[in-house]
């Protein structure tokens, strides 16, 4: 049998495959998070928060996910700054139970009444729960990191007074997936 024939074969095999059991080119498709912020960008000055120095409007952007993993029961969504000299990272948000059908956050200050209905908004590394917007120090840029993930689970299960470490094994125990993209802030002078 020639190469050519071969991997014709092998093709058709797997088209026919793909096909019989109901395969589609969506189950493909990558799980993925964007928002208003692209992906490398500096955070603008308003989104900062309003301590620390920092004298802001502490604004959230608005996120949006699509291509969830099949069995997807509901999504987290943490901020998470990889740059906060602290020897483990800071935790500026981290919010659960958001339900499977809601894809998406507004742009704006995420209190009590914007979060999305069912969602419970978990402690930071700021010692409450709620948005902690990003306030570098003067002279240094940070990078947050923004995930959505996508769990097997309705609720995760976890006390309003856990550490963000303890909800972040939570939800690597509970994942079907997740999404994510870094962007920057600072130095402020």
């Amino acid at each position: 049998m020639h190469f050519k024939t071969m991997v014709f074969n092998l093709l058709s095999a797997t088209v026919f495959a793909a096909t019989a059991f109901g395969v589609n080119a969506s189950a493909a498709e990558k799980f993925e998070l964007t928002g208003n912020l692209k992906p490398g960008q500096s955070i603008p000055a308003d989104y900062y928060a309003n301590v620390f120095g920092c004298s802001a409007k502490n604004m959230s952007p608005a996120l949006e996910w699509k291509n969830v993993p099949e069995g997807t029961r509901s999504f987290a969504v943490t901020v998470y700054d990889e740059s906060a000299p602290t020897g483990s990272g800071f935790w500026h948000y981290v919010l659960i139970d958001i339900p499977a059908n809601v894809h998406k956050i507004d742009l704006g200050d995420l209190s009590q009444a914007k979060i999305p209905q069912g969602s419970v908004e978990m402690m930071t590394d700021a010692g409450k729960p709620g948005y902690f917007g990003p306030c570098p120090p003067i002279g240094r840029k940070h990078t947050y990191l923004f995930t959505v993930y996508a769990l097997k689970v309705e609720k995760l299960g976890v006390p309003i007074s856990s550490t963000p470490g303890f909800v972040g094994f939570n939800l690597w125990a509970n994942s079907l997936g997740k999404a994510s993209f870094k962007v920057t802030a600072g130095p402020r002078k």
